[in-house]
């Protein structure tokens, strides 16, 4: 792979709620797409392979706190595990569900209120199931010298694209958080019909003194 495809810009420190962090802009010169890095050293006295997350841009999860996927609770329990633990997030722009952007993103919503599960709903409009490319994730990773990582996902598509693009996955982390009534059929159907690693945990009930 060409490393010249990202070009990376200065590092700046990144104070945050979930603790200090340096931040990375990575320009991809073939879609013009500013991918971030945010990482953090952790408090491993041996190092150890970093944790890694690559997280999908997802302006209604991230940004707005929808319950109707499990993004934004995925960034956060990332930040949080990168803070302890070291590693990096990358966030990855122009993957906004799971590639065919926010207006299409939202028509698919209009078709799942109808009725249709997010599979079928992306299929309905003629678009792909998963339009996402994780190249340009693996050459910022090679870039940054962390060619053997542990990835935090539930999608195994992650860890196989990855290693085919020259970065080795050591192990695959959980990321799932507690699903909830407005996301169950969601993540059912990613289980189901796109083989992601879940157990659907429901959080605990709030006990009534």
């Amino acid at each position: 792979m060409d490393a010249a495809n990202v070009v990376p810009g200065p590092v700046v420190q990144l104070p945050t709620a979930f603790g200090d962090f340096t931040a990375r802009v990575w320009t991809d010169t073939r879609t013009g797409a500013e991918h971030l890095s945010v990482s953090a050293p952790g408090t491993d006295p041996d190092g150890g392979t970093p944790l890694v997350r690559l997280h999908s841009e997802c302006l209604t999860g991230d940004v707005f706190a929808s319950y109707r996927c499990d993004c934004g609770e995925q960034l956060e329990q990332a930040l949080g595990l990168i803070s302890l633990h070291g590693g990096t997030v990358l966030y990855l722009r122009g993957h906004e569900g799971r590639g065919i952007g926010l207006a299409n993103k939202l028509r698919a919503y209009a078709l799942q209120e109808a009725g249709a599960d997010t599979v079928e709903a992306n299929e309905q409009l003629g678009l792909p199931v998963d339009a996402r490319d994780y190249q340009a994730a693996a050459e910022i990773l090679l870039q940054m010298g962390t060619p053997r990582i542990r990835l935090l996902t539930n999608n195994p598509v992650k860890r196989d694209r990855l290693e085919a693009y020259g970065v080795e996955v050591e192990a695959m982390v959980p990321s799932e958080v507690p699903v909830r009534a407005e996301n169950e059929r969601y993540l059912q159907t990613k289980r189901d019909r796109m083989n992601h690693h879940l157990n659907l945990l429901r959080a605990n009930p709030v006990k009534q003194s």
